[in-house]
């Protein structure tokens, strides 16, 4: 079982973010972005992989998450989409990578995003799991199929104090859940799991993810200083740079789409997988085809 290490630091925005590096420094830059609950561990079949073939591979762990840290008490604990995508932006930045390929599930597919489709000079391609990862928080109260909407309990949960505390009170206990649920064919051993729920033990993980769960459903106001990358994610922009978005069929928190489903959010050229048999923690669950998929951009 392969163990990332997150041994490099890099003071970028308002974070020290902790990130595992590895590849040739003149690499193809390519950043990993994980997903909520889990944590770099999502890509120790993959890094590798792609470091093998050339890459330079960054895998930060994002806000709230494992040992990256906020540099000031008094920033905001924010979990929304803006502020993933300008903590990626500013993670760019601050490691001087002018120009990468992004990819990512759940909050760091969402991250990815967020930087393909408002600073697309900076994105060279995009692996984003479950296609159009922005979120439409103007229409985020009008109700989805009953079927859906039962994948989105835990969400509902977060918008109470009440979930605030059954978070506090067993974190490792309510993610396993939601790793059991969103990827029921994955059949992870519990050193799998205690190897990511580490990364939960962040002083900030509960108030970054109970802030996420309600600013999507316009419950809660955003961080002021990311107000207008907020602004103009409203508009929902399309993604003009070349994307290969990927479905789980057995994902258990979105159902797989069709390509044209998201077709129009999509400018630029864009290939669309629905993989057999996996679930929503795609690039732990079938490493070889995230890490192919990002190789087509590379060698675009």
């Amino acid at each position: 079982m392969n163990r990332l290490t997150a041994d490099t630091r890099v003071r970028a925005g308002v974070l020290d973010v902790a990130c595992h590096v590895a590849g040739p420094a003149d690499g193809p830059p390519v950043l990993l972005m994980h997903g909520f609950p889990y944590d770099i561990h999502a890509y120790a079949e993959v890094a590798p992989m792609l470091a093998d073939a050339g890459c330079r591979v960054v895998v930060p762990y994002l806000r709230g998450f494992g040992s990256t840290r906020f540099l000031e008490a008094s920033t905001p604990r924010s979990g929304e989409q803006a502020a993933l995508g300008a903590d990626l932006l500013a993670l760019l930045d601050a490691m001087g990578i002018a120009r990468a390929v992004l990819a990512g599930y759940d909050w760091g597919g969402r991250a990815a995003c967020v930087v393909a489709a408002l600073w697309p000079e900076r994105c060279a391609g995009l692996v984003s799991v479950n296609s159009y990862n922005i979120q439409n928080i103007a229409r985020a109260m009008e109700p989805d199929t009953p079927a859906n909407e039962h994948r989105l309990w835990y969400q509902y949960l977060f918008h109470s104090e009440r979930g605030r505390a059954a978070l506090l009170q067993d974190r490792r206990a309510l993610c396993k859940l939601l790793w059991q649920m969103w990827s029921p064919t994955w059949a992870f051993d519990e050193a799998t799991f205690e190897r990511s729920a580490a990364a939960f033990d962040n002083p900030d993980f509960v108030d970054v993810v109970i802030h996420s769960y309600r600013h999507r459903f316009g419950l809660v106001p955003g961080d002021p200083a990311v107000a207008e990358v907020e602004r103009r994610l409203a508009a929902q922009p399309v993604i003009g740079v070349p994307a290969i978005t990927l479905d789980g069929e057995a994902d258990g928190v979105r159902p797989p789409e069709p390509a044209q489903a998201n077709a129009h959010r999509f400018a630029g050229p864009r290939s669309h997988r629905i993989l057999p048999g996996v679930g929503h923690n795609l690039p732990q669950e079938a490493p070889r085809a995230f890490a192919d998929a990002i190789l087509e951009l590379v060698r675009r």
